[in-house]
């Protein structure tokens, strides 16, 4: 594949060529445009190529892919992106409907159950047909906890309610106090029988309100309409966590959580219905799926065999399909999404890969390594960005960018193959053997965190003392209920704080200075500094620019063509009115200011709270992402690392950390240490869910779980130090680990 004058996002007018039916690894620092080169241009402009072989009709109801830019790309083949994406979560979507596991199980039931009930569709809890009629399918049924919307002690003026937006005055508050059906002095547990129902679950009922004519609803309809039927992520985070405390998810009474109506669930296969097929672990289902041997549907039998194999074999036999796909890490569902193109027979194609190697345990490594090589082995092109040695070490060609990230990079500065990367002097290069050495000597706590009795999905009652101001990290291999421990015992705690890589709420306006707090103390100085309003700095208030209300793009409809962005004419893509950006701080204006990077940033406000965060931002390692950046455009991994930024400021204690490596180079890895060190000189506590060895080596305290994963995991295998678990311990890893520090360079 050639590519010529590649300038998407910070790629400096590259070219290179990419060798087909290789592997080829794409390895850099974070921010120095491996995805602007893998994802903003190859993999976008195959896919556009192939969107525009449709009619414009059918090219109205895909995505709008837009041009990358780039001079020239020649000899591209079909590209599909296997990304981290995570899958939809939709209750609906499960392990077993994403990978057609579930509607191949579901053929077999029909033609093999016993007593017969009918179609396919009969075992589907997405029909009407097959779902179970109570919950419609979903398994369980929502229930409001009224203790959480009042305190009954109270009366209605003396505030009883406790939901947001029911303050005593309020409209919401009125309506139910001057309602005529309830007495708004008297206790609320002094309500007679018929008064307590008026108040809380009395229909939609026309009453007068003084003067006006008004709609009485009772306090929990009021509190379903207003805030459950939302869309929980779109929610201001405090509305979010009164819905979390007020509403109970229980297993539906009726079909016990399995989904299906009764008919379903009364068709058995060897003494199993479809429901108790769906939520055995995969590695198990295959064994039963193997004894079937009906020869009346034997292909599908082997089709069925094959999905389910390749899901043990690419490490998640530890899942159900019954799995909800919403739950799964960004890991997990990049494997299961590959999992569709293992049995293709397509050859010739473009597999994309994003750090493939992300959630997996060194052990788990090899064996992706293995599928990224059967894929090449079938003759299709495999590109993959990764930082991980051991991918790096099997790639046919390798394309290092570089040298620094954002303006910094954007580079290549070397291809070729790995013997080559190791003697080219370039910071990849010089790192490829990079090993973390184990501390000399281990800090001691100054007291423990109990879990006890943690039974959280495969966990077997386990009990564990997480120590107290020292840095743990939580290992095992991937499934062995890591994150059901730590996640399913320590989120509600007080001064925990979690950081994770779940994304970040927020429209294409949200930056790193919107979402930092860093925007304000900008907006201040330019007040101060020109004698005029701090909201004439904001993009999103009064300093907008009228044609693209502050985007700095223009969103233009064609009709049955997809639509086209583009820089707005008027303020030329910097978002605000002529008059703001005549406004200057030390010869800079505002959209000159946000186009810097932090590094920048931090030699431009040397002090005050903009230098504080921005301080924060560079020691997390993301002193290379620009503050005008939007927030859509960031990895996983950047997400977690700019949570953290924030968090540091919180007076927290703990903090729970997961992966926080992923995304990162193996130089970058010595910066994440040393922060984690401040973190715990500081006086916190720092959990750390990790597989790196470096992070193991690094540690104080060990937790590794397993041995194995699904119902093979679950147990506390190991605690203590990373040297006794070296000297001593026999778990998977133990034996990497060992391995690791042997090969550490005198």
């Amino acid at each position: 594949m050639e590519v010529r004058g590649a300038r998407e996002n910070n790629l400096a007018d590259i070219s290179l060529d990419i060798p087909k039916r290789r592997l080829t690894v794409f390895t850099g620092v974070s921010g120095s445009g491996k995805s602007s080169l893998v994802f903003g241009t190859i993999a976008a402009e195959s896919q556009r190529l192939i969107n525009e072989t449709y009619t414009a009709f059918i090219q109205s109801f895909m995505p709008s892919l837009g041009r990358p830019d780039v001079d020239s790309l020649r000899n591209l083949s079909a590209a599909i992106v296997v990304d981290q994406e995570r899958m939809g979560a939709n209750s609906r979507s499960t392990v077993g409907t994403a990978t057609d596991a579930h509607t191949m199980l579901r053929i077999i039931f029909s033609r093999l159950g016993s007593p017969h009930v009918g179609t396919s569709s009969a075992f589907s809890f997405n029909s009407p047909e097959g779902m179970c009629p109570e919950c419609e399918g979903l398994g369980r049924v929502s229930a409001i906890d009224v203790d959480e919307l009042v305190d009954v002690e109270r009366s209605l003026n003396d505030g009883a309610i406790t939901v947001p937006g029911f303050t005593v005055g309020s409209w919401y508050w009125q309506n139910l106090a001057y309602s005529g059906f309830v007495d708004p002095d008297v206790k609320l547990k002094d309500f007679t029988p018929a008064q307590w129902e008026d108040f809380l679950h009395k229909p939609a009922t026309k009453i007068k309100l003084g003067t006006m004519n008004t709609t009485y609803e009772g306090l929990v309809i009021k509190v379903q309409r207003v805030y459950l039927s939302k869309d929980r992520e779109s929610m201001q985070p405090h509305i979010r966590a009164f819905v979390e405390r007020a509403v109970t998810f229980t297993a539906c009474p009726a079909c016990g959580g399995a989904r299906l109506n009764p008919a379903a669930l009364s068709s058995t296969i060897d003494g199993r219905n479809i429901a108790q097929c769906s939520a055995m672990q995969i590695s198990d289902l295959a064994g039963f799926v193997r004894g079937i041997g009906d020869p009346s549907v034997a292909p599908l039998l082997a089709t069925l065999s094959n999905t389910l194999d390749s899901l043990v074999e690419i490490g998640l036999g530890y899942l159900s399909l019954d799995r909800e796909s919403g739950t799964l890490s960004g890991g997990e569902a990049q494997r299961v999404k590959m999992v569709r193109h293992l049995g293709s027979s397509l050859s010739d194609v473009t597999y994309v890969f994003d750090e493939p190697t992300v959630g997996l345990h060194p052990h788990d490594i090899q064996r992706m390594n293995d599928l990224l090589l059967r894929l090449r082995d079938k003759g299709n092109t495999v590109l993959v960005v990764e930082h991980k040695p051991e991918v790096i070490e099997i790639a046919d060609h390798v394309v290092d960018l570089g040298p620094g990230a954002g303006p910094s990079g954007g580079q290549v500065c070397y291809t070729g193959d790995v013997a080559g990367l190791r003697t080219s002097g370039t910071l990849t290069g010089r790192h490829l053997g990079y090993r973390a050495r184990l501390r000399d000597q281990v800090r001691q706590p100054f007291g423990h965190l109990p879990i006890r009795g943690a039974a959280l999905h495969n966990l077997k009652d386990v009990s564990v003392d997480i120590p107290l101001g020292v840095l743990t990290v939580v290992t095992g291999v991937a499934g062995s209920g890591k994150s059901s421990l730590i996640h399913g015992s320590l989120p509600r705690r007080e001064g925990v704080v979690v950081v994770d890589q779940s994304a970040i709420r927020g429209s294409r306006r949200s930056n790193p200075a919107t979402y930092t707090g860093l925007l304000d103390p900008i907006r201040a100085a330019f007040a101060k500094a020109n004698g005029v309003k701090a909201a004439l700095f904001s993009a999103n208030s009064e300093g907008a620019c009228p044609n693209c209300k502050g985007i700095g793009l223009v969103y233009t409809d064609l009709a049955m063509m997809a639509g086209v962005a583009s820089v707005c004419e008027q303020c030329e893509g910097k978002r605000f009115t002529p008059e703001v950006l005549t406004y200057k701080l030390r010869g800079k204006d505002v959209s000159e200011v946000l186009a810097m990077p932090v590094t920048e940033a931090r030699a431009f406000f040397t002090s005050g709270q903009a230098r504080a965060i921005l301080d924060r931002l560079a020691d997390v390692g993301l002193g290379y992402l620009g503050l005008g950046q939007p927030l859509t455009t960031l990895s996983g991994g950047e997400r977690q690392r700019l949570k953290l930024a924030i968090h540091m400021a919180d007076k927290a204690t703990t903090y729970v950390l997961d992966e926080p490596t992923t995304g990162l180079h193996l130089a970058d890895v010595d910066k994440l240490l040393a922060l984690l060190d401040r973190l715990v000189d500081d006086g916190n506590t720092v959990i750390v869910i990790e597989h790196h060895q470096a992070v193991m080596a690094h540690a104080d305290w060990l937790i590794d779980l397993g041995p194995g994963a699904g119902h093979d995991g679950g147990r506390v295998v190991f605690t203590g130090t990373p040297a006794d678990l070296v000297a001593s311990g026999d778990s998977l890893t133990a034996r990497h680990l060992s391995e690791y520090i042997q090969e550490t360079p005198a």
